[in-house]
């Protein structure tokens, strides 16, 4: 980040750092207040990429879908790639235009080998088309990603979740409940909430941690709650003049980037093959042969017709004139400028 606020004054890179710096640390606590520190970066700063990418992710945290994908759409225009693609489609699902979501889809290389990036557009598309009531096709595209065995292993915890939580919507809680334990076995960070949906459908009612208004602490979680008010939602004004200065060892941790998740998966073909994580995962039966490629479905536009727009051939060539007679007219204004020298 440094590197990239080099090029403005001192203390405008220091006020834009920390607004950066602070978004990263709240996008997933208070994504609305975080897409608000990178407005106020992207207001000071707006041309630099770590300004936009910071005001694109947070915006798609807060659910201001469109600023995202104006965001996302500028970002990918300037260092170009596949990566946004699946972020940007999902804009578009969100904004309720399935059917461009999909066609942003179709532009990713199919020979791509990042198989995290493949991963993320199938989910996408089983979203789209789980929207558009194609609930079946959404299953098959799952349980082929499933059946393939590919990918690192919390990827295929997420397809596990996705293929039980539609299950779970055409009221298979027992194939669904499978699945949720199937996920959660490859979950190794605990990173889905699987349990609380497995508690769900198990008809377990989870214990609520929020405090209650007469418990005799109140007066001290209030005092807690004000604490943290003060600290992380400034006003407006404060946004716009006096931040505190950007610790340079407090560095944001990647406020939108990838890398290191692309780094991790992006492995030759012949190494993803088995390639599932060492625990004893009882795997639900899947009553399903895959297909081996997928066809989005996308309707191409309709062909026009050339011959009744275009221009006969035969008729441009009749038109354009020969080498051989712009050389003979070349030749008589030669003479006729020669005779008029002599005269």
């Amino acid at each position: 980040m440094r590197a990239e606020l080099k090029g403005l004054p001192k203390d405008l890179a220091d006020i834009v750092g920390a607004h950066i710096w602070a978004a990263g640390q709240l996008v997933d606590e208070d994504p609305e207040l975080a897409f608000r520190h990178a407005e106020a970066a992207r207001r000071r700063a707006g041309r630099l990429p770590i300004v936009r990418e910071a005001a694109a992710e947070t915006a798609y945290a807060a659910g201001e879908y469109a600023i995202a994908l104006r965001e996302f759409r500028a970002i990918r225009r300037m260092s170009g790639g596949d990566q946004l693609i699946p972020v940007i489609a999902d804009c578009e699902r969100a904004l309720g235009r399935p059917r461009d979501a999909l066609e942003v889809l179709t532009e990713l290389d199919p020979k791509t080998k990042d198989m995290w990036l493949r991963m993320e557009c199938l989910l996408v598309e089983a979203g789209i088309r789980a929207d558009l009531g194609q609930r079946a096709e959404a299953m098959r595209l799952l349980q082929a990603a499933i059946s393939r065995k590919v990918g690192p292993p919390f990827g295929q915890a997420r397809l596990r979740y996705a293929y039980a939580n539609l299950l779970e919507e055409e009221g298979d809680v027992e194939g669904a409940r499978e699945w949720f334990s199937s996920a959660a076995a490859l979950d190794q960070g605990a990173e889905l909430d699987t349990s609380d949906r497995i508690a769900q459908l198990d008809g377990v009612v989870l214990p609520d941690f929020t405090p209650d208004e007469e418990d005799d602490d109140e007066s001290e979680g209030d005092v807690g709650d004000e604490s943290r008010d003060t600290e992380v939602e400034p006003e407006d004004s404060e946004l716009e003049g006096d931040e505190p200065e950007a610790d340079e060892d407090d560095e944001p941790e990647g406020d939108v980037g990838d890398e290191s998740r692309d780094t991790e998966v992006e492995p030759e073909d012949s190494e993803l093959e088995g390639d599932e994580p060492e625990l004893q995962v009882v795997e639900p039966e899947l009553d399903f042969e895959p297909e081996p490629q997928l066809d989005l479905e996308v309707e191409p536009e309709p062909e026009r017709d050339v011959e009744a727009e275009g221009v006969d051939d035969e008729q441009l060539s009749e038109d354009e004139p020969s080498g051989a007679d712009e050389d003979e007219e070349r030749a008589a204004e030669d003479g006729g400028v020669a005779e008029e020298e002599q005269d």
